[in-house]
């Protein structure tokens, strides 16, 4: 969200605003992972649709992705697991 390319997102947003987005996330990525946790947000393309997310947008966010993954020492197999999954998102969310 500190990212000056990507903070504008997240720009005039309360805290539970975010909070109930950061649980969202933790819940779609578990869901889909097979996971115990039940995702009851909408699909990637409604919730991002009118965000003009460019692929310059997303190439930032895929290097945060990748930076946080290697400062948690995330396993390379898993690293590359978690990367992927988030990937496939990819057309449901870049619009421009």
């Amino acid at each position: 969200m500190s990212d000056p390319e990507l903070g504008r997102f997240w720009q005039h947003r309360s805290k539970d605003s975010l909070q109930r987005e950061k649980q969202l996330l933790i819940d779609f990525i578990c869901s889909c992972a097979g996971g115990p946790l039940l995702y009851v947000g909408r699909d990637m393309k409604i919730s991002h649709a009118g965000m003009q997310i460019s692929e310059k947008d997303w190439s930032a966010f895929m290097g945060h992705l990748n930076k946080t993954l290697g400062a948690l020492e995330v396993p390379q197999q898993e690293r590359d697991d978690v990367v992927a999954f988030i990937d496939s998102t990819r057309n449901d969310i870049v619009e421009c």
